[in-house]
């Protein structure tokens, strides 16, 4: 089969994934083996694939392929989020472009048209998830808003509700003007921005008259006080002013009042400890409508509160002016007019943290509204407890876990309402007098309300109204957060149908993979919710992604546009590569600097590997044009051991082969080495780390040097033994890569050797443990390749011109297995043991060892000379370092004995070529 020349991962991509498809690799049903279980972070339905999902579902989906590959029951369920406020502004956009005005549709004919745009646009991330090359289990796509799932939600609401841990309640609440609706504290994203702030006249209020003088703290009653603010617009909200008891400036105002600009109003001097007497002026507007702090020093001193902004952040009537303007607008009106008045003293500017709506991007407005809540105290003792104990290791180790204590060890009470159409509509149902009855259906409450009402007639020996049992629902639906955090149970629906044999199976779940972003919003409250349904973990380990930036450390956005397509990436490189690109350069924990070279990188990668096949290939056609070599005849006539791996190939016997025997024994132990270094990293979560170890493998091991040494001379055929080992090899290190690159090792895999098995579900072998002498050996050897490379570089000497090599060693054992790959490899004519110096020859130092290379031409003693007191300076100064640290009584005693015995190691070594290169410039 001819070879094209580049990989086209394209049309190869799509073969695979289908043919995956069609086997069910990817289904998974409760059986007899362990369960790998990971649930898919839900993405919003409204959503694509931006860089932070993407390296999120590639890092689950290694996890999962290799789990898959290690004989677990690997199930990966994928799904969405029903995202209420993202979705609920799509859906109000589309319903505007039509002419429709969401207002004035019931909430039936709304839900019926958000269903018909989560039916159009809700799969595009499923269909890049599967050009990604996610092995998820598609049957098991579950949607947050799924009849089972919304059962689930509501379920758990009333029994949290009959248990005492959800309740309704007027409260400060944070206020997304835009969604118009209330934000938990989590959804509030804190910005550090320049505002400035505005020294406004209040002027004391004295028998209804208004003094005009100059402003004076000195010792007669001022006539007016300077009050330092941010918002001018909410001055209309203003119940109170307020100054420390302690401050002697206004220690005269007791008992007096202040008229509030541009309304006249007469509020009251009042003093508390809570103000900062060096802020501003020292006396603060105290507007309890506008400000969680002026709220409770409003509660405190039962002042009255006045609401001066409507749900859409304009000028409510209560304001008095300015009904109607928007808020910021306002602002600027307001401060023209303060100007105008002269009742402005000065702007300054002033650097401030401004909370902003995670999800419209709009300036939070602190609002008191009734709204319900979740008590989260008593939720949060054992989620914090499971990882304290260790029970739920978070990954990286430290890095999070102290954030996660914090915020569960100060964990407020959850405001779960939203004031949206789209969602679980809250359980609630309301009479005639306010009463609320919760439960899961209408007949229900409405049993409850009879109950509750029979109860009061019966005492009052009254009979039951028709009309005293109409209920009325709460409007709003449940934080989306709500739902999600029931995500690793009901995926299995472990709270609607509790005992089911898939969530007994699959529960508790192996690894959640997440961004880091979400530890609060998600995270914990999951951790929460298994506590306290199912009394155990929702999963062993945490695994939280770093933030995907880029180059220059900006968070991606489409506003920068240095967001890229997912779409386009694939197209342009392959999904192979963005896999590799994204993981190559993500480091466990930390974040991504995205660079789209390391896109090209993997590219590059994806070449090599089809380089490598085609070469191989080019030699299995050489071999098969030939006829076996006698030996090989006389072993398939005499060998009794056969090994079925290699297609009933005799298995290689010790000492038949020559320089490739060192060749195999290297490699095998090499890729020993890395195959359980790999293994010790993917228990560790440092994927990134693992990725490169074998992309060095591949890129370095295998095809710069293994495929070199036993590269057959030109056109001579290939040893059909070696052939075969070279083949398993190459499909040892495709299932190695695999997790990370499924489509070219799938592809390779089987160009190699015609098999009925897929790579995809082909098992891990337990690796072998690896012989370091081999290793050290053949560390050796490349090092004197390289080195005698290098000299014969500098020395002009020409690759083809062959060369006479004499060493000076007293282990002439340690090279006889490797020289003959080291005499092809820098085209030594002749190789040669020596005690004594050789005139006429370029050195080389390795170890304690000295190669010379004998030339037909005088040398060159100056350059000789020249760069041996540059390696002698190297030296020095690499032994410099080295001693050094051993002088360091720091790093020996916290150092592993391993370290120390390498450092000690390093200095013998450079002792020891630091005494060959003196005595080597001695003689000239």
């Amino acid at each position: 089969m001819e070879l094209s020349k580049n990989y086209s991962p394209e049309e190869i991509e799509s073969k695979w994934y289908e043919h995956w498809l069609q086997k069910g690799y990817f289904k998974s049903e409760p059986d007899k083996r362990d369960p790998f279980t990971v649930v898919i972070p839900p993405p919003n339905v409204t959503g694509v694939l931006h860089m932070g999902h993407t390296l999120n579902e590639t890092v689950q989906d290694i996890l999962i392929r290799k789990a898959r590959m290690s004989g677990y029951n690997a199930c990966w369920v994928p799904g969405s989020d029903h995202a209420s406020i993202a979705t609920e502004a799509k859906v109000v956009a589309m319903l505007k472009e039509k002419g429709i005005d969401k207002n004035k549709l019931s909430r039936e004919e709304f839900l019926t048209h958000a269903f018909e745009w989560k039916e159009k646009y809700g799969d595009i991330i499923y269909s890049q998830l599967k050009k990604l090359g996610c092995s998820v289990d598609w049957d098991r796509t579950t949607f947050t808003m799924d009849d089972h799932y919304y059962k689930a939600v509501i379920k758990v609401f009333v029994d949290l509700y009959n248990k005492g841990l959800i309740y309704r309640g007027a409260r400060m609440i944070n206020w997304d003007p835009v969604a118009k609706t209330a934000l938990s504290d989590e959804e509030v994203e804190y910005k550090e921005i320049t505002g400035k702030l505005y020294y406004i006249k209040y002027f004391i209020a004295e028998e209804n008259s208004i003094k005009r003088t100059t402003y004076s703290t000195q010792n007669s009653t001022p006539d007016y006080i300077v009050i330092a603010t941010q918002r001018p617009e909410t001055i209309m909200g203003d119940t109170a002013v307020c100054a420390n008891p302690e401050d002697e400036r206004y220690q005269k105002l007791k008992g007096k009042s202040v008229l509030v600009p541009l309304i006249n109003k007469s509020v009251p001097i009042i003093f508390d400890e809570y103000v900062d007497k060096d802020f501003g002026t020292g006396i603060l507007k105290i507007t309890p409508a506008h400000d969680i702090n002026d709220y409770n020093i409003g509660l405190k001193h039962n002042l009255a509160i006045v609401d001066t902004l409507n749900e859409d952040g304009t000028l409510s009537e209560a304001a008095k002016i300015y009904v109607g303007e928007d808020r910021f607008v306002a602002r600027k009106k307001i401060v023209e007019e303060l100007k105008e008045k002269g009742l402005l003293v000065k702007e300054e500017e002033y650097q401030t943290r401004l909370g902003y709506s995670q999800r419209t991007d709009s300036v939070v407005e602190p609002k008191i509204s009734t709204q319900w809540f979740v008590k989260m105290k008593e939720l949060a003792l054992p989620a914090l407890q499971s990882v304290i104990d260790g029970e739920i290791k978070i990954h990286p180790e430290g890095k999070f876990t102290a954030t996660y204590k914090y915020w569960l060890e100060n964990v407020k009470d959850w405001c779960i309402s939203r004031q949206l159409l789209w969602g679980q509509q809250i359980p609630a149902w309301y009479d005639e007098d306010g009463n609320v009855f919760v439960a899961e259906t209408e007949e229900e409450a409405a049993r409850y309300k009879q109950q509750a009402t029979s109860k009061k007639t019966a005492s009052e020996s009254l009979q039951l109204d028709a009309n005293s049992l109409k209920l009325t629902r709460d409007a709003d639906v449940l934080d989306t957060w709500f739902s999600s955090w029931l995500w690793p149970m009901e995926v299995f629906k472990g709270i609607s149908q509790p005992d089911n044999d898939d969530i007994t199976y699959y529960y508790p779940t192996s690894v959640l993979v997440t961004g880091q972003d979400i530890i609060f919003f998600w995270v914990a409250r999951m951790i929460m919710a298994g506590m306290e349904y199912k009394k155990e973990k929702p999963f062993s380990d945490v695994y939280f992604t770093g933030m995907v930036r880029d180059k220059q450390g900006r968070k991606m956005s489409k506003s920068l546009g240095n967001s890229p397509d997912l779409l386009d990436l694939i197209d342009k490189y392959g999904a192979d590569a963005v896999r590799f690109g994204i993981m190559i350069s993500s480091p466990a924990g930390n974040d991504l600097l995205f660079d789209e070279a390391s896109l090209e990188q993997g590219r590059n990668f994806n070449n090599k590997l089809w380089n490598a096949l085609k070469l191989i290939k080019l030699w299995e056609a050489k071999q098969s044009e030939s006829d076996l070599p006698e030996r090989m005849q006389a072993m398939m006539m005499s060998q009794i051991n056969f090994n079925p791996e290699l297609g009933m190939m005799p298995v290689v016997p010790i000492g038949l082969l020559i320089e490739e025997n060192f060749a195999i024994d290297w490699f095998k132990n090499r890729l020993s080495e890395v195959q359980l270094e790999v293994d010790n990293l993917y228990k560790q979560f440092k994927l990134s780390e693992a990725l490169k170890i074998i992309y060095s493998l591949i890129w370095d091991d295998f095809c710069s040097w293994y495929l070199e040494w036993v590269k057959p001379d030109f056109e001579k055929p290939i040893d059909e033994l070696i052939y075969q080992k070279t083949l398993t090899f190459f499909e040892q290190l495709m299932q190695l890569l695999h997790p990370f690159m499924p489509f070219i090792t799938e592809e390779i895999y089987h160009l190699l050797r015609d098999k009925e098995e897929d790579l995809i579900i082909h098992q891990f072998e337990k690796p072998e443990k690896p012989d370091h002498k081999i290793l050290e050996q053949g560390s050796t050897l490349k090092e004197v390749i390289t080195s005698i490379r290098d000299v014969r570089n500098k020395n002009q000497i020409k690759p083809k011109e062959k060369i006479k090599l004499h060493i000076q060693t007293e282990h002439e054992g340690y090279y006889s297995d490797i020289q003959d790959i080291l005499s092809k490899q820098v085209n030594a004519e002749s190789i040669s043991y020596i005690e004594d110096t050789i005139d006429n020859c370029l050195s080389v130092i390795v170890n304690k060892d000295k190669f010379l290379i004998q030339l037909e031409t005088p040398i060159n003693t100056g350059i000789q000379k020249e760069q041996l007191q540059k390696d002698l300076e190297h030296l020095r100064k690499f032994l410099s370092s080295v001693e050094k640290k051993l002088s360091n009584q720091n790093f020996v005693q916290n150092a592993k004995k391993d370290v120390i015995k390498l450092e000690k190691k390093k200095k013998e070594d450079a002792e020891t070529k630091i005494k060959i290169i003196e005595e080597s410039l001695s003689t000239i």
